[in-house]
């Protein structure tokens, strides 16, 4: 989790919690109307296991909390004290026992508490326990002394429409936090956050997943869009909705929903839950609904809830914003911008005029269609965060071709069709590794290139990813394009999408 406070810009700040603060008494905690209390775990002198330290330093920050409240703290991962070398580095002097390398049955059945990532499934054997189960976002959002929570969530542009979001929120007047499923943790930040604060948080499905007991939603949600993903660990489409479904279903009166009116899914989220809960954190509803903002191409535009787009142009309750000249590549980028500012409208006075300035000065998030380098003629982009089909159609009909392209990884059991015929299509060459190898070869198939000069798209199967790299650049042409857009996971060859963006860049540059 990310914790990033924004005043003006997404600048990185300090937040820590005191030490003497011992949640075993009632805590403050996220409200609508004020701070309300909350119970949370009794942490001082606790024997508390957190389960994965992660490579870029994922469980750095809960343990630094865990540890200034007083918990008595095992930290266990699979990967050896090498490889988390940095994240081991980062928790030099602090009081913690590290197990590496694997994990030992004494850590859980000797804990009275153990911090899971949402990514741990409930079927995984590690930990079969019998006791509390807590991740590092659940804590954060039963101590959060905010009374406004943005909740970003969806099967794409979640990244970008959340710092989209808190930039735009930091040209007003109030102190912003952004995090969430982003990198460093908010919990390790957490008393400068104000009641009068904002924070936006980043909600992938596993850790709405495990938010669901907690029986909460944020302030604002805001559902970018839904497409199948993950569904080797949700099983079927309709559990993956509902773990999303997690952001709006315990929102109440003076709530807000913002919704993608061009997504088939959209109405499964504007339905109202309301005889589905109990309450929020454990507080009686106030009753009544929340208020429904939609955004999209089918959106209405001079409505207060309807924010529409245009050619290069984004509409709402009569305000015209021109994004022309944005940096953001691609048509489909224009729904993270509207979702942006459906969220953000009226908010502050001169909400309009920030929201257009951030659109057009934004650069994009790292691994998200970024360029890499020019060589020798060829152009090099990193999509490294396109895990699913969908995702890398978009990536297609965002740059120009000729393309070579890099497809492949871990199995999450989604269908290649539509991406295969794609492919076929925009495609001179095609690269193919991982898991998916032969079903994303098969999905392309003989498929030819629109240049019927040009013959059967080429695809090539590679045995490892600097293999995969080596022969993009073998086949590519002056003129073309290499495009890192992989449609998959990245389990198996990297720990996530982020270490194999780093890698792409490091073999394109080096």
């Amino acid at each position: 989790m990310s914790g990033t406070p924004c005043q003006g810009g997404l600048d990185d700040g300090a937040l820590t919690v005191a030490a003497d603060v011992h949640p075993g008494a009632a805590t403050v905690g996220v409200g609508h109307n004020g701070p309300m209390l909350v119970d949370v775990p009794k942490l001082s002198g606790a024997r508390v296991t957190v389960m994965g330290l992660g490579l870029f330093g994922a469980g750095v920050g809960v343990t630094k909390f865990l540890c200034r409240s007083g918990a008595r703290v095992t930290v266990t991962d699979l990967a050896d004290a090498h490889q988390l070398r940095e994240s081991v580095a980062a928790l030099d002097g602090w009081p913690v026992d590290l197990h590496l390398g694997g994990h030992r049955e004494e850590d859980f059945t000797g804990a009275d508490l153990v911090v899971v990532s949402p990514g741990v499934p409930d079927e995984s054997p590690w930990p079969a326990l019998p006791h509390a189960l807590e991740t590092e976002l659940n804590l954060f959002v039963k101590l959060c002394p905010a009374r406004t929570v943005y909740g970003i969530t969806g099967s794409n542009g979640k990244s970008t429409t959340t710092t989209l979001i808190g930039e735009i929120l930091a040209r007003g007047p109030r102190r912003v936090w952004v995090g969430g499923n982003l990198g460093v943790s908010l919990l390790d930040h957490l008393d400068e956050i104000g009641p009068d604060d904002i924070v936006v948080l980043e909600l992938s499905s596993f850790q709405l997943q495990r938010l669901a007991p907690l029986r909460w939603s944020p302030q604002v949600s805001v559902v970018t869009n839904i497409t199948p993903n993950h569904l080797d660990r949700h099983g079927t489409m309709a559990r993956y909705v509902e773990a999303k479904q997690t952001v709006v279903s315990h929102q109440r009166e003076g709530d807000v929903r913002v919704l993608n009116a061009d997504d088939p899914f959209a109405a499964e989220f504007a339905r109202d839950f309301a005889g589905d809960h109990a309450g929020h954190l454990g507080v009686d509803p106030a009753g009544g609904a929340p208020s429904i903002r939609w955004f999209g191409v089918n959106a209405p535009a001079d409505a207060t809830d309807g924010t529409r787009i245009g050619d290069e142009v984004i509409e709402h309750a009569g305000h015209r914003l021109d994004v022309r000249g944005r940096r953001l590549p691609g048509r489909f980028q224009l729904h993270n911008l509207a979702a942006a500012t459906a969220a953000t409208a009226d908010a502050f006075p001169g909400w309009a005029q920030a929201a257009t300035e951030v659109m057009v000065s934004f650069p994009g998030v790292e691994h998200r269609l970024e360029f890499v380098a020019e060589i020798d003629g060829v152009a090099y982009y990193d999509d490294s965060i396109a895990t699913t089909p969908e995702r890398t159609l978009a990536a297609l009909d965002t740059l120009p071709g000729p393309l070579v392209i890099l497809l492949g990884g871990y199995d999450k059991g989604l269908p290649f069709d539509a991406l295969g015929a794609r492919v076929a299509e925009r495609c001179r060459a095609a690269v193919v590794f991982g898991q998916t190898a032969g079903a994303l070869t098969a999905a392309i198939g003989g498929g030819s290139h629109p240049d019927e000069n040009a013959g059967p798209v080429d695809v090539h199967r590679a045995t490892s990813f600097e293999d995969a790299v080596a022969s993009a650049r073998a086949l590519a042409r002056p003129g073309d394009t290499v495009l890192l857009s992989p449609a998959c996971a990245s389990y198996g060859w990297f720990r996530n999408f982020t270490e194999r963006g780093r890698r792409f860049k490091e073999l394109v540059r080096g």
